[in-house]
Formats: C-alpha cells, structure tokens, sequence
C-alpha cells in the first residue's frame, strides 16, 4: 500500500518447525559416541522424534503457555474440606504428558537409558524448563528406593511407566506416577542434619506417623515424596504417599507456593506434616545415604538441563544474526559479532559433552564398572559447580545477541534468563558443590585416580591442555586448608575434564578456541574475546541450528 509505514523487514523468521536434536551436532556426536553401534539407530530415530517435536509451533506455543499461568494452591474445597490440591494450566500437563511417554522419567530399564534419556533432557528443558523438575525426581527416586526391595519392586514400575496420570488416587490404581522431594528446612537449608520434623514408629514394622515441615517440597502434586526426619535412631528416609491405600489424602498441608524468579510453571511450596503416614527407606539413622543416589542423579540433571538452557539461547542467537543484517551485512559475519557467537557455541559443546559423558559413566556404573563410578563421584559436584554458573553469563549474552528484542518476552530469551542461575541454587549451591568436591578427593582415593585417568586419555594433544592438567596437579599435592580455595579447584578441575573430552572428540576448531581462552588464558572475561586468529567461522555454523 502506497505510503505504508508498517513494512517489516530484516527480522529472523521464527526458529520453529525443525528437529532440534538433529541440528545440535554437539549432541548428537555425544549420543553416537557414547551408545554402542547396536542402539544408533533406535535411539537416533527416537531422539529425532523428540526432536521434531520439540521444534514444533504448538509444543513451543505450549511452553510459553505454561511459562505464563502458575500454578495456584487451592487449600480448600467450597464445603470448608482441607483439599490442597495445585492447579495447573492445561499446558503444563500436554507438557508433563509428552515428557513422560518420552521415557525422560525413566533411564535404568532399557540400555543406554541415561545417554539415551540425558539427550532427551537437555531436548526438552529447550521447550520448557519448569516440568523438567518432576521428571527429574521421578527418574532420580529409584536409586533411593532401591534401599528397600520391597519398596523398589512396587514403585518402579509406575516411575518408569510411560503414561502420565494426572489424578489424585491410589498409586496401586494408577499407570504411572511421579515423585517429588522434600530435604531442606527452614531452620538447615542444605544442611539436612539440622532438620526438626519427627518420625514416630507406628504400630506396623516400618510405618512411621511425621511431625514437622518443609521449606521446600518440590512437585507437590505427586503421587510420593521422598522426606528426611528425624527418627529415634537419627536422620532417616521415608516415603511420604500423597494419597493412602483406602483412598484416603495422607495429611500433606500445603501452606503456600513459592514465587519464585524463574521456573515458574512448576509448583515448589512449604509443606506441613501432622501426623503424615511414612513408610521408612532404608534404615533407621541412614537418610543421607539413602537419598544420596537420588541427589547425584538430580545433580547430573541440573548440569543437563543448564547445558541444554545454553543451547538453546545459542540457537537462537546464532538464528538472529543468521538472518539479521547490519551495516552492509549479515551480523553472523561481522568479525566481532562472531567472535561473540563462537565464544558462545565453545561453552554451550563443552556443557554438552561433559554432560553426556557423565551419562555414559551412569550406564556403566550400573553395569558395574567401578571406575565409572569412582569417577562420578568427583565429576558430578565439580560439573554440577562450573556448567551451572556459566549458564547465567551464556543466556545473557545471547539475550544481548538480539538487541532490544532479546529484552521483549516475545522473544523467548527473558524466560531463559529468568530459568539460567536457577540450577546452580538447586540440589546444592556453588559452595555445597565445591565442598563435596574436597570431600571426594580426601575421602575416596579412587575418586581421583579414575579423573586423572579420564584426563590423561587426552595429554600431549594439547600443550595448553598439558600444561592445566600439571597446574591441577600441584594444586591437588596441597589440599591442606584447602577450603578457601574449594571454589577455584573444582573450576579447575570442571575446565581441565571438559578441555580433555573436547580435545579428544570435538572438532578441532572448537578445542582450539576452548583451550586457548578456557586453559591458555587467551581470552578476555566476557564472551567474545577468543582470538581472532581462531577458526571461528567455523565454530559458529557448527551451532547454527537451521541453514
């Protein structure tokens, strides 16, 4: 129309309608690498499935839906009866639905399960990151329920089922069910030994009556929590069922939800217990080793999903100045913008690969490989410290990457933003994590020896490399005193094991740019300052996610 104002151009097209697991190389090199030749092609094609659909308009349409109405606590019915029951938008369940028939609450039935099921999750927290958090538990209850056979035998069918039941039954009338947790108190936060809530012995062996609260019970809506309390013979674990076997609500009192900054769609409330059925987990006195499988396994988790949190806010970047022209030219190819969106993409594989290499570790320690389980055991904490702390600087920059649209909710990007410190707090904070990492060096032995060995895979392939891991070394003949600088050892240790993993898998345009900024100390302290003698080019259409 002659005299228009309102022609719109030189905007991205929207980045949906694709396979976003085919189009993250990262991931899918990890996937290959780490399955054995037998499951490629089922896994490859299911991954891809995945993938289809969370690039698809109406799964991204159903994250912002979901993103956009929290859920609400309705304490009571109209009659005056204590209901506690949490509302969700129809979105959170489409949501919640698909991310169980995708298998994601489940990695310990089939081969492969956790690379298979990590994949998947760092898949789907790019959709929507706040039903990510009763998957998680889900998945990550067996290990602590498998401290008591009976209670494995019942329950692990229904974790590991595909169907999602939404409804508040019987879990032995049900087709599938949902585990969250609740740990922390007001009084301890992460120090759980601090906990007040009681566990008074009942009648029938193993049953116990609670008494106290939690300041945080995650996934309140489940069908089962796993809770600490304090038992005649000391901390314990118990399972708390949301609804008893006559069909009776246990008493589980729901004081409030929390509103919180990001992760918004998912319910976390302050829960009260008084006279709450439990069933005991494990021993009496043993809560902490009992849970402590389910708190490595959501450990594991967080790092995924902060990995997939990155890639998601690299895509779009990469997709904005992929299409977005400035000054005579595409963005992507303007020197300094590159050196921003490679600097980016170098973080986003290396979370990646870390995280998929711990999975692979997790499917062969259960075939009881005993040096992948050693190696878990310092890898975890010191993967879970660094890739959840990068994850925040990563998602703001690539908010940068678009300008003032990556400031608007429409673009998505707020929402990772608002989604990006949020693992580094859970399931331990920074400090937790880097004080777990002492704990591993000075208590198990084989802790180290299995990282040393995992890192040594890789030495005279890069002379930076070389030279971090001899650094690393030195700082480990001291660990005296050691708790002031817990922090900068396990960066060291998080750097020099991705360094290692990059080197020996990635292209070597990424390893180049990864250890000349990340352990040669060719790099500024702000994304986009890796040299420009680096292919970088090349680094940032290996992110690009559509061509």
């Amino acid at each position: 129309m002659a005299g228009s104002t309102h022609t719109v151009t030189n905007q991205a097209p929207p980045l949906t309608g694709y396979d976003v697991f085919s189009a993250d190389r990262a991931l899918a090199d990890a996937v290959e690498r780490h399955l054995p030749p037998g499951l490629h092609e089922e896994a490859l094609a299911e991954l891809s499935g995945l993938g289809n659909t969370c690039g698809s308009r109406q799964v991204q349409e159903w994250g912002t839906q979901a993103d956009a109405n929290p859920p609400v606590l309705r304490t009571h019915d109209r009659y005056g009866h204590r209901v506690d029951e949490v509302d969700f938008h129809p979105a959170w369940h489409r949501l919640l639905g698909k991310g169980v028939a995708a298998g994601l609450t489940d990695a310990w039935s089939r081969p492969g399960g956790h690379v298979r099921r990590a994949a998947g999750f760092v898949l789907w927290t790019q959709v929507e990151a706040g039903n990510c958090c009763p998957l998680s538990m889900t998945h990550a209850a067996v290990p602590a329920l498998r401290a008591d056979a009976d209670l494995a035998a019942e329950w692990e069918p229904r974790l590991a089922s595909r169907v999602y039941d939404r409804e508040l039954r019987p879990a032995r009338l049900k087709a599938g069910a949902l585990f969250g947790m609740g740990m922390t108190e007001k009084q301890g936060g992460s120090d759980v030994r601090a906990n007040t809530t009681s566990a008074r012995p009942l009648a029938e062996e193993g049953t116990y009556e609670l008494r106290g609260h939690k300041w945080f019970c995650s996934a309140p809506m489940s069908d089962g929590f796993l809770v600490l309390a304090q038992a005649p013979g000391g901390l314990t674990c118990f399972l708390v069922p949301r609804v008893l076997a006559d069909g009776t609500r246990n008493v589980f009192l729901i004081q409030r939800l929390k509103d919180k900054l990001g992760n918004r769609s998912n319910a976390s409330a302050e829960v009260e217990f008084a006279g709450t059925w439990a069933r005991r987990v494990g021993e009496e006195g043993r809560g902490v080793p009992a849970v402590i499988g389910m708190v490595a396994a959501t450990r594991l988790d967080c790092v995924l999903g902060s990995a997939g949190l990155m890639r998601q806010a690299v895509a779009q970047a990469v997709h904005h100045c992929a299409h977005r022209e400035a000054f005579g030219g595409r963005l992507a190819d303007k020197p300094l913008m590159r050196n921003v969106l490679a600097d980016l993409a170098v973080e986003s594989e290396a979370a990646t690969v870390l995280g998929l290499r711990l999975a692979a570790a997790c499917d062969a320690a259960e075939g009881g490989d005993e040096r992948e389980r050693a190696l878990l055991r310092l890898a975890v904490p010191a993967a879970k410290y660094w890739v959840t702390k990068r994850c925040a600087p990563v998602v703001v920059e690539a908010a940068e990457c678009l300008g003032g649209n990556g400031y608007v909710e429409e673009s998505g990007l707020p929402r990772l933003v608002r989604e990006s410190p949020l693992n580094s707090v859970w399931e331990g904070a920074g400090n937790v994590q880097a004080l777990d990492v002492l704990r591993a060096l000075g208590r198990e032995p084989a802790a180290l020896d299995a990282y040393l060995t995992e890192v040594g895979a890789a030495r005279g392939a890069d002379h930076r490399l070389d030279a971090a891991i001899r650094t690393v070394l030195t700082e480990l003949a001291d660990l005296e005193a050691a708790e002031g600088r817990a922090r900068l050892l396990a960066e060291r240790l998080a750097l020099v094991l991705q360094g290692a993993l990059l080197v020996r898998h990635a292209p070597p345009e990424v390893a180049d740019a990864f250890c000349a900024s990340r352990l040669g100390g060719d790099g500024g302290a702000v994304f986009g300052t890796l040299p420009p003698t680096l292919d970088l080019a090349s680094v940032v259409e290996r992110a690009r996610p559509m061509a």
